[in-house]
This record gives structure tokens, C-alpha cells and sequence, in this order.
């Protein structure tokens, strides 16, 4: 049997790590990886029978879908976002998913979604929340404290600089973070002392000029630096849910007022300690004790929700590479 594995290339502006940590997720339980197929132009696939793992956000490219006869899927951790679901549900998009049901959603809005057209659906949460095999002793964790992409989706007139000998290796690590509404609503909560120690991540780099090794690599780099992390504050569900695997506490800010954003996080927000924040005031709530302002020195426990998820995903996963 042969194995794929999804990789990302949509356009030439930027790319999102987050993706590939996914495929990271899937290339855990294949036995090898035979072929990389664009998540994209899946209908275009020719070749030998494929095993492939359909995780993660789809799609950008509607007029590609629905994938070809060659590939033999597992809808896991699936997540069909509102802007493409009419698109892909259409007679030839409803046919091909209650094909391959039941189709496990990342999200209980996929899920509902597909069952309103009588496709068998349920919830899984992310495959991500398996990425434990990157787990490392507590004793190997250092004092790093990371701020990953917080309130990304606010209007960002302020730039993002970074190092100008720029390498694969530090390319996402921030070395200034100008005074912006973003920031400002940031230190409502977070300690200047903090905002200034911190390292300061960027998940989605603003090009896409890397090949698919360099883009997994800067993937790897990412879950070695969270797996040693003392804290991670991200407003990047694909670096929440591995912290929660890997161990390490993370605080989700959640600030996202859109439909397309708000969409991808039915079901999974419940699985984080989370700094809720109206992105107009400013104003915020947090769902843990949260006593003045984080700083280098708080200390939080991860609500430890996600396990049942994980090893229901990799049962189901482990079933299907057998069969």
C-alpha cells in the first residue's frame, strides 16, 4: 500500500505553518510517505492507490473538489469552512462524502454542517492533539516564554520585523512588535515586563518562497521550541492544541469577531484556558483565575480535556493504516 501525505502552496504571499504542523500530526502514524499531494488540486492526483489522512481546513480551490479516485481517505479532524461549504456540497460533493462516511469533523460546525445533507459526521477535535510523540521530559523545559500570533486577525497597520540575515531557522521569530490597537489590548492583560521578554512568533511568514522541506522543518522547529516552552500565549489554534499535547501551558486568546474565523473553533475553544476579548472596548474575561496581568512568573495548568479526543483519533487512525 502506498501513503500520502497533504502539503499547502495556494499562493505566493504568505503560507501558514499551522498547516504543516497538521500534515506533522498525520505523518506520525504512516508507515512511510510515498507521495506529497497539494491539498488544492487533490481531483488532480494520477498514480497508485493512496492511503491519505484528510485533516485539516478545506479548501480554497472549490472548483477542485472532490478528490480523485486514487486516493483512498480517512476523514478525520475534517474542516470545511463557511466560505467553501456551498461550494462543496454540492450533489457530486454530498455523493463522495457519504461515500468515505462517517467523516470526522475537526469542529462541531463541520459536523453539523454535513449532517444537515444527510451525511453521517460526528466531532473529533484536531489530529494536532496527538502530537504527544514530541513530548519531552519536564526537566528539559526552559524559562522561554512564547506570544504566538496574538489577536492575528485585527487590522494590522503595524509591521512585524524581522531579522534582516533572516534564515529557515529564525524567519519566525519577531525582534519588534510596534504600538498598535493590538498591542495595546494585549497589555490590558499582559505585563510590559513580559510583552518586552517575551519571544514573539509568527506562524504565517509573509511569503511563500520555501520548498515543502524547508516549510516542515520550520514546523519541527515550532513543536521543539512549545515542548520546552514554561508558558505559550497564541491566539493560533494549530499552536494551542499541540501545547496541549506536548504539555505545555498555553492560554488561547480568543478575539475573533468573524464567521470564518469563529466557524473553525466550535467545540475545541471549551478545550483551553482562554482570555476572551471584544475586539472593539478591549474589554476581556478569562475562564481561569487569571490575578492582575500574566507575567514571567504565572503559573497555569492546562485543563487536560483534550485526552479522550486524542486517543480516539489515534485508534482511528491506527485502524486504518492497518486495514
Amino acid at each position: 500500500m502506498k501513503y500520502g501525505l497533504l502539503t499547502y502552496d495556494e499562493n505566493n504571499r504568505f503560507f501558514n505553518v499551522g498547516d504543516n504542523i497538521q500534515s506533522l500530526a498525520a505523518k506520525q502514524f504512516l508507515p512511510k510517505v510515498d507521495a506529497y499531494v497539494n491539498r488544492e488540486k487533490l481531483a488532480d492526483y494520477k498514480g497508485p492507490k493512496l492511503k491519505l489522512i484528510m485533516n485539516g481546513w478545506f479548501t480554497h480551490n472549490i472548483h477542485n473538489w472532490v478528490p480523485s479516485e486514487d486516493i483512498l481517505p480517512v476523514f478525520v479532524s475534517f474542516h470545511m469552512n463557511n466560505t467553501a461549504a456551498p461550494g462543496m456540497l454540492s450533489d457530486k460533493g454530498i455523493t463522495y462524502l457519504k461515500k468515505h462516511e462517517p467523516i470526522g469533523c475537526r469542529d462541531q460546525f463541520t459536523a453539523d454542517t454535513l449532517k444537515a445533507k444527510g451525511i453521517d459526521a460526528y466531532f473529533t477535535g484536531c489530529l494536532t492533539l496527538t502530537l504527544d510523540s514530541y513530548k519531552v521530559d519536564d526537566s528539559l523545559r526552559d524559562d522561554k516564554v512564547y506570544i504566538v500570533d496574538p489577536l492575528y486577525s485585527y487590522p494590522r497597520p503595524e509591521k512585524i520585523f524581522y531579522n534582516v540575515k533572516a534564515t529557515v531557522r529564525n524567519i519566525l521569530n519577531g525582534t519588534a512588535f510596534q504600538l498598535s490597537k493590538k498591542k495595546k489590548h494585549l497589555k490590558k492583560f499582559i505585563s510590559d515586563e513580559l510583552l518586552n521578554s517575551a519571544e514573539f512568533i509568527n506562524q504565517e511568514p509573509p511569503s511563500n518562497t520555501y520548498t515543502d522541506e524547508e516549510k516542515f522543518e520550520m514546523a519541527e522547529i515550532l513543536l521543539k521550541k512549545y515542548a520546552k516552552a514554561k508558558l505559550v500565549i497564541t491566539s493560533r489554534i494549530h499552536c494551542a492544541l499541540p501545547c496541549l499535547a506536548l504539555g505545555t501551558p498555553v492560554i488561547f486568546v480568543n478575539g475573533f469577531d468573524s464567521f470564518v474565523d469563529s466557524c473553525r473553533f466550535d467545540g475545541i475553544l471549551e478545550l483551553f484556558n482562554r482570555i476572551d476579548i471584544n475586539s472593539k472596548t478591549g474589554e476581556f474575561t478569562s475562564n481561569f483565575d487569571l490575578k492582575g496581568k500574566i507575567d514571567k512568573n504565572t503559573i497555569i495548568k492546562n485543563l487536560e480535556k483534550h485526552h479522550d479526543l486524542a486517543n480516539a483519533l489515534k485508534n482511528k487512525i491506527g485502524n486504518f493504516i492497518k486495514r
